[in-house]
């Protein structure tokens, strides 16, 4: 009698063991049954959610995600779950941003720079400068930093331009430029100034080069009267010889143009000599009015009257062997100017070497011919250039206008180191 009912005792355990366990099991299938499904996507990653959470905010509590003022979602967290839903959520980044040297605080939730920036609606152009790439992946405590391009005036020389820069200070504009300024050289501004655009930015470029230059020597003529010759009658007793000089300038030279000059060196190379002329001083006496005119008479040296008048001949800057220079004061009508003078040679790309007159310089390199500007001096004209020579006007330039020549020489070194030179020319014919 006790085996049943020991027996049935356990059956009776082992029963409500089983019901047990099958409610429990029923009510797991039934809870999980009744939850939710839906998709969250966070921060770019996608999660299939099953939950019996009743609105957004609790499902994202049950997420462990607390929505912050800048962040984004999809869905309002008061707005109740629903089989199905997609609900998006973008956690905020700060990071700085620094405009024009203005720095501030950001908070965004934009993937990439590119993003970024066109959210805070900048209207940068190609040449504004962004320190980062539009690609590049926002990260939160990152620094921006933003410079919107302004517009300057340059002026290098005389050579003037608008450029367009993000620099903020005049040397760091003249650095991105590649402008170097020489020794001499003058900024009207100071490197260290933040730049303006309605400030312009001004080089004076200043050079002193030094100029060697040969002139002539005067010589005098001497006249001694000498009562040998025929009243009115001259004889040279000995020939006048012209010196030489070689003096030394310091020339400084401001945007390309001569603005000083200063002799600092004056060496006589050779002594100029008198020239002696014996001045007739006999009277003949005429027998007939058809007699003819006396000849001249050559007589000793020392047979002249030793008292003695003189007179100066005057001389003309050279640098070349002429020996007889018209002189500005002259009676044949020689015209002389002062004239800006550069070099050129038929050694450059693109060259035919050929003048506007016709005179082939590429076989004629030792040719003496300027180029001019037709309505100062015609072309064809005879000149002589100082420490050039006797030269004909033969062709032009583009650059040669008014006041200024361009002499030919034979290599493009000669061209580049004659530099700019204020001359002397004389238009012979």
């Amino acid at each position: 009698m006790k085996d049943v009912k020991s027996v049935l005792s356990s059956a009776l355990v082992w029963t409500f063991v089983i019901s047990t366990l099958c409610i429990t099991f029923l009510g797991f299938v039934m809870f999980e049954a009744t939850k939710a499904s839906v998709q969250v996507t966070r921060d770019g990653e996608h999660q299939l959610i099953r939950t019996h959470a009743d609105t957004v905010e609790e499902l994202l509590s049950e997420m462990n995600v607390t929505v912050g003022s800048y962040d984004q979602l999809s869905h309002e967290l008061s707005q109740p779950i629903t089989y199905g839903m997609d609900v998006e959520y973008t956690a905020s980044k700060s990071i700085n941003l620094t405009i024009d040297n203005k720095e501030g605080r950001y908070h965004t939730t934009a993937a990439t720079v590119g993003e970024f920036i066109e959210g805070q609606e900048l209207d940068l152009k190609a040449r504004d400068y962004i320190s980062h790439d539009s690609g590049s992946s926002i990260e939160g405590g990152m620094s921006l930093e933003v410079a919107k391009a302004i517009q300057v005036k340059l002026n290098d020389g005389g050579e003037k331009q608008n450029v367009w820069t993000t620099a903020s200070t005049v040397g760091e504009f003249l650095e991105k430029q590649n402008v170097t300024l020489d020794e001499l050289d003058k900024l009207n501004v100071s490197k260290g100034d933040k730049l303006h655009t309605d400030i312009p930015v001004s080089i004076t470029r200043i050079e002193k080069v030094t100029e060697i230059v040969q002139e002539e020597l005067e010589y005098t003529v001497i006249t001694q009267k000498d009562d040998s010759l025929p009243k009115g009658e001259e004889r040279v007793v000995s020939d006048g010889e012209v010196g030489m000089v070689t003096k030394e300038y310091k020339v400084t030279i401001t945007n390309g143009e001569e603005s000083d000059r200063k002799l600092v060196r004056e060496t006589v190379e050779k002594e100029s000599k008198d020239q002696v002329v014996a001045l007739g001083t006999k009277v003949e006496k005429v027998e007939t009015a058809s007699e003819a005119e006396p000849k001249r008479v050559t007589v000793p040296a020392e047979k002249t009257d030793q008292e003695s008048t003189v007179r100066t001949v005057a001389t003309t800057k050279t640098a070349s062997d002429a020996p007889s220079i018209p002189s500005r004061d002259s009676d044949s009508g020689v015209k002389t100017l002062h004239m800006k003078a550069t070099a050129y040679s038929a050694d450059c790309p693109g060259c035919s070497g050929i003048t506007a007159t016709g005179i082939n310089l590429k076989e004629n390199p030792e040719q003496k011919v300027i180029a001019v500007d037709p309505n100062v001096i015609p072309l064809g004209s005879r000149v002589w250039v100082e420490g050039y020579g006797y030269a004909v006007a033969g062709d032009t330039g583009g650059a040669i206008q008014g006041n200024k020549i361009d002499l030919f020489v034979p290599s493009k070194g000669e061209a580049n180191s004659f530099g700019h030179r204020t001359v002397q020319v004389k238009i012979l014919e």
